[in-house]
């Protein structure tokens, strides 16, 4: 193994405390790490991040004259009680509207407001009355998907199987004429498409029906941030000296559950060691993971050793995570009409009664939900599209030119108007391929439940049942030594997990990471000091 690591600055401080290591420099384990700086026992503290900047899946950019959000977006349930609201209202990041009390009480259920205007693939716009009507019962078969978490026996597998078998029971009371009741379908595929974006998932047959309604929607209106969501994330790294967080330090392996040594540290041993891929080592009595399910699921066999427990691991392998990207394009002069914030692209033929076989690059367009229209920058015209599951994941493959090109022929379709300017120029994310990422956020997968975010949240060993059968005496307290008590403490606690996908009510958002950073690094402090007064808030 490659040499030990911790030194400098932060390892020099006086006193020995707890040597604490954060794997990842996202919400979860920045929040993490300001929490365990403010407490005296934990002035041994580093954060490893993989890549050259922090924030993780918050990644605000400079493009076309303004801020692009490539990663998270919105504040969702921006409202007293979420932390990523108030953090940012304290830092003075958001709009005086959204701070609003009336915008903290309104009510969206969680659902996507509607578009200011739909476009259909023939070239027409869709009225509105079908498009509100449509909406609204589409929403109502959402909310029915969330209540079997309440006790009745779910009649499906998925939430995709439940609306479309609804569905199919609804239509076939429908009068309209076959072309109307085209249309109302290809709406409904749609709007399962939008779902399938909020959830993260390539279809909404992956989620998992009797699990859905745990996760928890927040009042208020979602809002976003006028300077860039990283400026949050910023002024949690401000917080934080600036040597803490080490840049462009992936991981290789956590070993765990063993008897570690360093040359500076003469006599002490740490049950925690951390490889990372340029060779270098760092020992540590706690490790906080943070990484993303997604790199989880693809490394779960070789990022720790000993193995993770069966169920840890196959928590792991269960729960979904699927990709959600941007497309941005900018316009010079814009195309939409004035107060125009949302639109709808709708195809006719499309319908979610209906598998049509196609190749993913003659169709992948067809999965884009639509565009929001940005604030205008200086004299730029941006519109954001959001596309998700495979046919997200082919996007990324393919060359901006090709993606300015389809869209291009897209929005000239779509609006009848075969003159349309095309778009300067494109911009877009690609969570997929991001090889510390592997997509962008977590869902109850078909096959697990609820269960398994608390079993991934879990931290180990867990109650010693993993620990060396050299430890065992320990464990069970049969010692009673000074030097048995540090050993028992000093195995308690070894690998923590944070991270959205370890938040049972808030998966897949970053109010999630963030008091899941938190609640770990309250596990850590309440084992250091059992009588601390830890902040709020705990939702």
């Amino acid at each position: 193994m490659g040499a030990m690591e911790w030194s400098g600055g932060l390892a020099e401080r006086p006193g020995r405390g707890r040597r604490v290591l954060v794997v990842g420099g996202g919400i979860a384990g920045l929040g993490a790490a300001q929490r365990l700086r403010a407490h005296p026992a934990f002035s041994q503290l580093r954060v490893l991040e993989a890549t050259a900047r922090a924030g993780g899946r918050i990644r605000s950019e400079r493009g076309f004259g303004g801020v692009l959000e490539l990663g998270a977006h919105w504040i969702h349930g921006p409202s007293r009680g979420n932390p990523v609201f108030e953090l940012a209202a304290e830092h003075r990041l958001l709009r005086e509207k959204d701070l609003s009390e009336e915008n903290q009480r309104m009510e969206t259920g969680g659902h996507v407001g509607l578009p200011s205007v739909t476009y259909a693939s023939s070239g027409v716009s869709v009225s509105r009355e079908l498009v509100v009507e449509t909406a609204s019962l589409f929403h109502s078969l959402i909310d029915q998907a969330r209540e079997f978490v309440r006790g009745a026996a779910a009649p499906a597998p998925s939430v995709g199987e439940y609306v479309r078998g609804a569905l199919r029971a609804l239509a076939a009371g429908w009068t309209d004429r076959e072309d109307a009741r085209r249309l109302r379908l290809a709406l409904m595929h749609n709007f399962l498409n939008v779902e399938c974006c909020v959830s993260g998932t390539h279809s909404m047959d992956l989620v998992a029906l009797a699990p859905f309604g745990e996760y928890t929607v927040l009042p208020g209106l979602d809002c976003t941030f006028p300077g860039g969501y990283q400026g949050l994330t910023n002024h949690i790294m401000a917080s934080l000296p600036e040597d803490m967080i080490i840049f462009n330090k992936p991981v290789k392996t956590i070993h765990w559950n063993g008897s570690f040594q360093e040359a500076a540290s003469p006599g002490e041993t740490f049950p925690v060691l951390v490889e990372c891929e340029d060779g270098g080592c760092f020992p540590a009595h706690h490790v906080i993971v943070t990484v993303p399910l997604g790199f989880l699921k693809e490394h779960v066999d070789t990022f720790f050793e000993p193995p993770l427990p069966t169920e840890k691991a196959d928590a792991i392998r269960k729960l979904g995570f699927g990709t959600n990207n941007k497309i941005f394009l900018e316009f010079e002069e814009p195309f939409w009409e004035p107060g125009c914030q949302h639109i709808q692209v709708v195809w006719e033929d499309m319908s979610p009664l209906e598998d049509v076989a196609s190749q993913l690059q003659d169709v992948w367009f067809k999965k884009l939900i639509g565009f929001w229209v940005l604030p205008s920058f200086e004299s730029v015209h941006v519109l954001c599209g959001f596309i998700a599951g495979l046919e997200s994941e082919f996007m990324e493959t393919l060359t901006d030119e090709e993606v300015l090109l389809s869209l291009t022929q897209v929005l000239r379709r779509v609006t009848g108007n075969a003159r349309l300017p095309a778009p300067r120029s494109v911009l877009r994310s690609r969570w997929h391929s991001a090889p510390y990422t592997r997509g962008s956020y977590s869902y109850v997968a078909v096959g697990s439940t609820g269960e398994d975010i608390d079993r991934l949240a879990r931290p180990l060993p867990e109650d010693g049942a993993e620990a060396q059968a050299l430890w065992t005496p320990v464990l069970r307290g049969r010692c009673a030594s000074s030097s048995c008590v540090h050993l028992r403490e000093n195995l308690r606690l070894q690998i923590l997990f944070a991270g959205e996908a370890t938040h049972r009510t808030f998966y897949s958002t970053t109010h999630g990471a963030l008091l899941s950073g938190w609640r770990e690094a309250d596990r850590l402090i309440a084992l250091q000091d059992p009588q601390a007064q830890l902040p709020g808030p705990q939702l």
